[in-house]
């Protein structure tokens, strides 16, 4: 497809300058494999992957190969929390404390699910000591959750909570009698994962870690958000990882799958079938505003909707009307609704980037450079 790399895949006409951007990451240096895929309208109109899929650059990066996407999976948690808004397992406006009553604990009576999904709860980490391995037993750390006294005042600011809200999530869904992230992913039939088998495990990339840290705010609560020795999962195998139900931060999938399951949002509530699974209202109430401000957990000023960043920060290309989610090393998932746009980038080759990767901003760029 291109004389300069042997990128796979298509673009519609007209589509061009995505192959170009696509390209342009490899011949900078700045990827090892990566896929780039995006819908408008429930159509396929973007799909590009390039690369290898291991260090020794002896398997190609594929079609099927999955990706660790870390956070940008909460893009993909918000849509499947708005799909069981709009089929009345769950609703934005309740408490929290009202389906698990452990939860009100400490404070916590108040809290709904809209102000956990924009990071207001409180919950960002843990100040007492744990196991890194503790993080694989949901029981566990919901238990903990619900016990604990919030860092801050519920509501009064956002501060990203980015392995915790995902079993906030979960044991709500549980409570409600609904299935979990893990559950509802694999219901899509599409090749995004939040606890692996066997054989998906076999095909997903080796993720070729940065080599410096990440930039983080100084505080008390970035520390316990994400640099204390217990912040996220380790001391456990790598098919433990792969095979635990994190949703915050251990799905796998492919970019044509991402942008698929994230789609509705993008589209007025209609997935890439061309089957509503959101309703109109529900759509809205999920990527309103709930909080505006600067962050006490990330260096960023974020306006959080229910469980996606607004596009502020210019962290999903140059349209103010984008709504999207990052993940730490450089993935990241889109959404426009003023276009009927899903995007996502994945890779396996991690930057230090929390949010706002180059590679993935010139990618949302090109995809939305002509109408």
């Amino acid at each position: 497809m291109n004389d300069r790399l042997d990128i796979k895949g298509f673009v519609r006409p007209g589509l061009e300058n995505v192959i170009d951007a696509f390209a342009g990451n490899f011949e900078r240096g700045d990827e090892l494999g990566a896929r780039f895929s995006a819908y408008r309208e429930g159509e396929l109109v973007a799909d590009l992957w390039a690369g290898w899929a291991d260090r020794e650059k002896s398997e190609p990066f594929g079609e099927t190969t999955l990706c660790g996407i870390f956070s940008s999976g909460k893009a993909a948690m918000a849509t499947l929390v708005a799909e069981a808004v709009s089929r009345g397992e769950l609703d934005y406006e309740m408490r929290i404390a009202a389906l698990w009553p452990e939860f009100a604990a400490g404070g916590k009576d108040a809290v709904t699910l809209a102000m956990a999904l924009s990071h207001q709860a409180g919950l960002c980490g843990f100040a007492e000591e744990m196991s890194p391995a503790d993080w694989i037993d949901h029981d566990l750390i919901a238990a903990r959750l619900a016990a604990m006294a919030p860092l801050w005042k519920p509501g009064s600011a956002s501060g990203y909570h980015p392995q915790t809200i995902g079993y906030i999530v979960n044991e709500t869904l549980r409570r409600a009698g609904a299935k979990t992230i893990g559950a509802k992913l694999r219901e899509k039939n599409l090749d995004i994962y939040c606890g692996m088998r066997a054989d998906e495990i076999a095909r997903a990339a080796f993720m070729a870690k940065p080599q410096s840290a990440p930039v983080h705010r100084d505080g008390e609560f970035t520390k316990l958000a994400f640099l204390k020795r217990w912040s996220a999962a380790a001391k456990i195998s790598r098919e433990a990882w792969l095979a635990a139900e994190i949703p915050a931060s251990n799905m796998h999938a492919t970019a044509r799958a991402l942008a698929a399951i994230i789609h509705p949002l993008a589209n007025g509530g209609v997935d890439v079938d061309g089957v509503r699974t959101i309703d109109p209202d529900t759509v809205a109430a999920a990527l309103r505003s709930r909080i505006s401000g600067d962050d006490l957990v990330l260096p960023f000023h974020i306006d959080w909707t229910a469980g996606l960043m607004k596009n502020t920060n210019g962290f999903f290309g140059p349209r103010e009307t984008a709504f999207g989610h990052a993940g730490f090393g450089g993935s990241a998932a889109m959404i426009d609704p003023a276009r009927k746009i899903s995007a996502a980038y994945v890779m396996n080759r991690m930057s230090p980037s929390l949010a706002g990767d180059l590679r993935a901003v010139a990618m949302f760029s090109a995809i939305n450079a002509r109408d």
